[in-house]
């Protein structure tokens, strides 16, 4: 059994795929580097084959019809042989000093009681045009270097969550709690990273920057004008975070620990702002209909959820009209800017 298994969707993605496998391929013989070519038309497939073909015990290639990023990331979790999984985009990158660290990390806990169920590190905006670049770290709200239970989570300020850049799992553990990403789909890294959390009971931080998460592509699905003409598989995904939270078949593992509802209660008021800010920010007839039946689809599920956000700071500042609650409405886009660093 591999130590770690890397996945890579890719979906057209020869222009830059290979920094991306070529930072992933340091982990010599520990590593399980999936790349699942998704659909692509253009030489995705060809750059894929050949790292398998010059790395056979380290690379292999999935092709498969375009089903989306979730569906590659499904495939990459069924098809993995490796104890640890973790999601690389093929734009993006792992530093090689973190990189080799984290391997060291893992093979030390691999095996051990209690058995780790994930590991976070930090990632780094690294945004094109800027030669200062946002690092994305935990300090204060996880305990540093050492196994650590829900029990022992602090604060996490607004907008600053553990996102698919920051995560490794157990893989066991993404089969366990049935993860399945939704197709045909963008903003699903938002699902991958609140499903299994009441499934997580140990986890490890370190304090170094392993992720890069490359931001400037005019195409890239952080960018704002992008995300509102795709505000409805933003909200499609927002619904099915609601469902997954107030389903009652979940309930009793989502209370088990309060600091993890409260993660994930907060997780979902941030990702329900976005939706909203996204809206309001757009400003047309269609998207801002599409706001209100998310609240209400929300007030339909659960009453008291829908109370709770919708007199909260946010809640307020997404369903009025008042001048204060546009002051409201600018300190939440504020915020959504800060979870997403838009290009």
């Amino acid at each position: 059994m591999k130590l770690l298994t890397l996945t890579v969707p890719c979906y057209n993605s020869e222009a830059y795929m290979s920094k991306c496998i070529d930072s992933l391929l340091v982990g010599g013989d520990d590593v399980e580097i999936i790349i699942v070519d998704d659909g692509s038309t253009d030489g995705t497939a060809r750059i894929a084959d050949q790292y398998q073909t010059l790395n056979p015990n380290i690379v292999r290639v999935i092709h498969k019809e375009n089903g989306g990023h979730g569906s590659a990331v499904n495939t990459g979790i069924a098809n993995a042989t490796g104890q640890f999984f973790k999601v690389v985009d093929s734009d993006d990158w792992l530093r090689e000093s973190s990189y080799k660290k984290v391997l060291e990390k893992l093979r030390e806990l691999s095996g051990g009681a209690p058995q780790l169920d994930m590991m976070i590190c930090n990632y780094v905006y690294n945004k094109e045009g800027e030669e200062r670049h946002k690092v994305m770290q935990y300090r204060g709200a996880l305990p540093t270097d050492r196994l650590f239970t829900w029990d022992e989570v602090g604060h996490f300020r607004k907008g600053h969550y553990i996102l698919m850049h920051s995560v490794i799992f157990r893989t066991k553990l993404l089969r366990e709690c049935g993860l399945q990403l939704p197709e045909h789909c963008f903003y699903v890294d938002n699902i991958y990273v609140f499903d299994p959390l009441p499934y997580v009971r140990s986890m490890y931080y370190m304090d170094i920057n392993l992720y890069y998460y490359y931001i400037g592509r005019s195409d890239q699905s952080v960018n704002q004008k992008v995300m509102i003409g795709r505000l409805d598989q933003q909200i499609r995904v927002n619904r099915l975070m609601i469902d997954y939270f107030t389903d009652r078949d979940n309930q009793a593992r989502i209370n088990a620990h309060r600091a993890c509802r409260n993660y994930m209660y907060n997780y979902l008021e941030i990702i329900t702002t976005i939706s909203s800010v996204l809206a309001l920010v757009s400003n047309t007839k269609e998207n801002l209909q599409k706001k209100d039946e998310l609240w209400k689809y929300l007030k339909e599920k659960d009453y008291i959820l829908y109370m709770k956000l919708r007199w909260g700071i946010f809640g307020v500042a997404m369903n009025t009209h008042n001048r204060g609650a546009r002051k409201l409405t600018v300190e939440a886009y504020k915020i959504v800017r800060h979870f997403f660093n838009f290009n």
